[in-house]
């Protein structure tokens, strides 16, 4: 019997004790998910390279065997103005702390400590992998006519390996999105509320599997979070992006998604700064490339307000 490509599975649900298996299920924690790319086996391959009177391969012993997860969520609300979304495990596994104002908003703001993990179970057409300990980092891509997604990637330690039947999952939770256009979505930059191609920004978790005597696990240990705003390009006069580059001028950057409560999901960073722009050009429309450093403050460079 053929096990085919169509029938996956992921759950995730946060850890109470790090690295032990939270037992996630289909009805409460199922992830909805595209895009998605999972590599069972990552790890270093150690050689003997032994002296020997003749040639040929001596095989390796694979060493700090882990796994990784990349895929797509969708950016949406929760559907409940206050009530944190389906994906918000997913956030929290990537060192964003969630804050919870019931009946207003959820918040999410990355730490520099007491970062939590998830289990994950990846079950390929009724094999299931578990991921222990898992961690993460994200990008996000706001760019007109698309949906808008957050793109995970993560890194577990490897649990079991089981035939064990798919679940049956409920993601009834994950809200249908809506595309990114001048109705739905707003932006700004430095106060500049101009024209915008595309907006990226990446939380550039650094991730590392540690294998030492007596601990394995998966930490993260920096953050440098960065991003990329394409905005059509307007006279000095109106902003002049060369100038605020070379004073390395802080700025705001804000941008919010959907208009509806339960369904708007915005993006702040207070301390942006400008890298060094440069020109291209779209429909023969000129454009500014700006390459964006989220720096940090002190109370945080980044907030995600999901109401």
């Amino acid at each position: 019997m053929p096990r085919f490509f169509r029938n996956r599975a992921i759950l995730a649900k946060i850890e109470t004790v790090y690295g032990t298996d939270a037992a996630p299920t289909g009805a409460a924690n199922a992830m909805q998910m595209t895009n998605v790319v999972f590599s069972p086996s990552v790890g270093q391959e150690e050689k003997r390279d032994l002296v020997l009177p003749y040639m040929g391969h001596q095989g390796v012993m694979l060493t700090g065997t882990h796994a990784t997860l990349a895929g797509e969520v969708e950016i949406a609300g929760s559907g409940t103005a206050g009530t944190a979304p389906a994906y918000g495990p997913l956030l929290r596994a990537c060192g964003m702390a969630e804050v919870v104002d019931a009946g207003v908003d959820v918040q999410y703001s990355p730490i520099s400590a007491l970062h939590e993990a998830v289990s994950i179970y990846f079950n390929a057409d009724g094999v299931r992998h578990v991921l222990l300990g898992a961690r993460g980092t994200f990008t996000l891509q706001l760019t007109p006519q698309r949906i808008p997604r957050f793109a995970f990637t993560f890194t577990g330690l490897l649990g079991t390996i089981t035939d064990t039947a798919l679940p049956t999952v409920d993601v009834s939770a994950f809200v249908r999105p809506i595309v990114v256009n001048k109705a739905n979505t707003t932006f700004s930059l430095h106060g500049l509320a101009g024209a915008a191609e595309g907006i990226t920004i990446d939380l550039a978790n650094q991730i590392e599997s540690r294998f030492l005597i007596g601990q394995e696990s998966i930490q993260q240990v920096d953050r440098q979070m960065t991003g990329s705003a394409i905005m059509e390009a307007v006279s000095l006069a109106t902003k002049n992006w060369y100038a605020i580059s070379e004073a390395e001028t802080l700025g705001v950057l804000a941008a919010q998604h959907g208009t509806t409560a339960g369904n708007i999901v915005g993006f702040d960073a207070s301390a942006v700064q400008i890298g060094r722009p440069s020109y291209g050009e779209t429909q023969k429309i000129i454009n500014n490339t700006l390459p964006l450093m989220l720096t940090n403050p002190g109370s945080g460079e980044f907030v995600i307000t999901v109401k």
